[in-house]
């Protein structure tokens, strides 16, 4: 490979990125501007932890042969991150109002880096959200220890980045903010109660359990459990499969995703 090729391949690379910093900066300073977001970020938890896992905890604890209270938090920080990525793609209709998107898709960018970035931006938002889950754990008397959180907090860029790619497909079909408010709720919600985050799944069969099989949260919520339980007496009660099958799982899902989302989302700016 000659000089200027190489140098070539490093400068497209490193533009590529550029955007991806670009625009996952200008997310993260959306976000800071609206103190709403902010609020609806610590909110949340209060809402989904409090309320909804603290009515399950009271009553379907007993004889589950793990502590339910900490399967709930792992369950509640995987759907934080999920629910909160998936919200903020939503803004992608906002841009595409005000013909930011027409901007970004006509630059000489690859259009994977402007929807990576977006993610990645989003995800900010995500990882805000699951420390308001945490302080609500904390409340509840639900603690892990901080090894276990920074593990989770590694994955969490992996999870976010699956739930943006799962979100890109709906979102690239809807043209306004009221269809993609909707659209959330249905990728969110069935995810919550189907992928295990605060209901066991063990014994799912029939159409729960294949809906359950081809949802991205399902892998990506029980590698968490795994990093979480693992050399414990739980595991094999908790976690589902081994690490390496969620691990490509979850790849072969995200890469899917994003390849159709970000296919879906070109077409719809490209035809308006």
């Amino acid at each position: 490979m000659s000089e200027s090729t190489l140098a070539r391949k490093k400068s497209r690379l490193f533009r590529e990125l550029n955007t991806v910093v670009t625009v996952m900066a200008r997310e993260i300073t959306l976000y800071l501007k609206s103190p709403g977001a902010a609020v609806m970020s610590l909110g949340m938890p209060l809402i989904m932890m409090g309320m909804i896992g603290g009515n399950l905890m009271q009553n379907m604890a007993g004889g589950l042969g793990f502590d339910f209270g900490h399967f709930m938090l792992i369950g509640m920080l995987v759907n934080m991150l999920f629910m909160h990525t998936i919200m903020s793609m939503a803004s992608l209709v906002d841009d595409h109002d005000i013909d930011f998107n027409q901007e970004m898709l006509v630059s000489p960018v690859s259009r994977y880096s402007l929807v990576i970035g977006k993610i990645l931006g989003g995800s900010f938002g995500a990882i805000i959200s699951s420390l308001g889950t945490i302080i609500v754990g904390l409340i509840m008397g639900i603690a892990l220890p901080a090894a276990k959180l920074i593990l989770i907090f590694a994955l969490a860029p992996l999870m976010c980045l699956s739930a943006g790619a799962l979100s890109m497909i709906v979102i690239g079909l809807v043209k306004s903010k009221k269809a993609a408010n909707m659209a959330v709720m249905l990728i969110t919600m069935p995810q919550m109660f189907l992928s295990g985050a605060i209901i066991p799944i063990h014994h799912s069969s029939g159409a729960l359990m294949v809906l359950s099989r081809i949802m991205p949260m399902t892998y990506c919520l029980d590698l968490t459990r795994a990093v979480v339980y693992g050399g414990t007496p739980e595991y094999c009660t908790v976690v589902l499969f081994n690490p390496a099958v969620n691990f490509a799982a979850i790849a072969a899902l995200t890469a899917a995703c994003l390849i159709v989302g970000t296919f879906f989302f070109a077409r719809s700016e490209k035809n308006r």
